[in-house]
């Protein structure tokens, strides 16, 4: 059985950088640059394939950004050729392209479709028009509905929908309004995340200067847990702390950085873990199209790793480092970890690995944070509430 692999492709450009995005992507770029950056991500992946494209079955492949459908569709449809040249590809992989609904058109699904994208993730975050205008989206609630249904129209039948709350100024009702409109749609996936103050957007910068106030943690708290009720009751299954689905439609690419599976990331400021080793792009623009494409040196050479001047970082994991990406990526999942699968893994059970720890864990189990039974540890909604201070014991 060949090992399976999952491919992420960063495209990092955008029509206009939302208020409160800090992803690695650039406004106002043109059809040149598009082209460049295309070729450079080619070059990488035709660099990658003699490593890996005999190896691995890829299984899932991922455009995400920045706005991976604003670029001519042509360019897409490029990458993912390339791909089914070099490498082995599961004639059922999943494949998925990040949308903006202001930047797609009935004939861009359709060119999606005919190059085998098979799955559409629809950055609509709210379905309110006060809220996106906060927001600095460049798309309004209509334009999104309109885009959802043009990709029904194209074929498709595995649509995510990404939703945002905790969006200041955002209340309860406009919240709750926003998932009963989505649900109405039909969607097979929805993603639901709480805004995030992030240092270096414009929204930090607005809330340092007292322009901007946040929803409190409470309201928080409670949004996130009114989304996870309602939408297991509209039968999505919560299977990840941030993502429903209707059974059989969990996004199997995320699955992967959860479960400690290989990943293979192109493109700038992506990151990868294969056999072992985790290793990320540069951030650099520039750097990243000068090497690989303005100046390509012989990657096939004896001394390649020395020429893989695009990637900036690297690191071969413990295994302690094993064990604790076990636990913390594996917690964010509903099931939780396996405590069978983590002795078979490491050969030691885990109170073995973290004797301190075990005590903790039976206090944060009678309070109802988390749940030990049938060798499985994993929270409980009100547990993912504190899940990053519960997490923190096993660093």
């Amino acid at each position: 059985m060949m090992k399976k692999l999952g491919i992420y492709i960063h495209i990092p450009f955008c029509i206009k950088k939302c208020l409160y995005c800090d992803f690695l992507s650039f406004e106002n770029t043109g059809d040149g640059i598009h082209r460049q950056y295309t070729d450079g991500l080619k070059k990488e992946l035709d660099y990658y394939s003699s490593l890996y494209g005999g190896k691995f079955i890829v299984d899932s492949i991922f455009f995400g950004g920045g706005t991976p459908s604003l670029i001519d569709p042509v360019l897409i449809k490029e990458v993912l050729l390339l791909i089914k040249q070099k490498y082995k590809v599961d004639k059922n992989a999943e494949i998925t392209i990040e949308c903006n609904p202001k930047t797609v058109h009935g004939q861009k699904f359709e060119i999606y479709k005919d190059a085998g994208i098979n799955r559409i993730s629809l950055g609509v975050q709210t379905l309110d028009d006060l809220a996106l205008k906060r927001l600095g989206r460049v798309h309004q609630s209509d334009d999104a509905k309109e885009t959802y249904h043009l990709a029904r129209k194209a074929g498709f039948d595995n649509i995510n929908m990404d939703l945002m709350f905790a969006i200041p100024a955002h209340t309860r009702d406009i919240w709750e309004k926003t998932l009963q409109e989505a649900v109405d749609l039909k969607p097979e996936h929805i993603s639901f995340y709480s805004l995030q103050l992030e240092e270096g957007t414009r929204y930090f910068e607005m809330f340092e200067k007292g322009e901007l106030e946040m929803v409190s943690d409470k309201t928080d708290r409670e949004m996130y847990h009114f989304a996870a009720t309602f939408l297991k009751e509209a039968g999505y299954h919560h299977y990840e702390i941030s993502n429903c689905a209707k059974r059989g439609f969990e996004c199997r690419h995320n699955l992967k950085y959860w479960s400690m599976e290989n990943y293979l990331g192109i493109g700038i400021g992506t990151h990868s873990y294969m056999n072992g080793e985790r290793f990320s792009n540069t951030r650099d623009l520039n750097k990243y199209i000068e090497v690989l494409v303005s100046n390509p040196v012989d990657f096939m050479a004896d001394d390649t790793e020395e020429k893989k001047e695009w990637v900036e970082w690297k690191h071969i994991n413990t295994v302690r480092d094993d064990m604790v990406e076990f636990i913390i990526t594996g917690m964010r999942r509903a099931e939780g970890i396996s405590l069978i699968e983590f002795e078979h893994k490491f050969h030691k059970k885990i109170f073995e690995v973290y004797p301190e720890q075990e005590k903790v864990i039976e206090e944060y189990v009678k309070k109802g944070m988390l749940v030990l039974e049938n060798n499985r540890m994993r929270f409980t909604l009100k547990g993912v509430d504190i899940s990053n201070s519960i997490l923190a014991e096993f660093v």
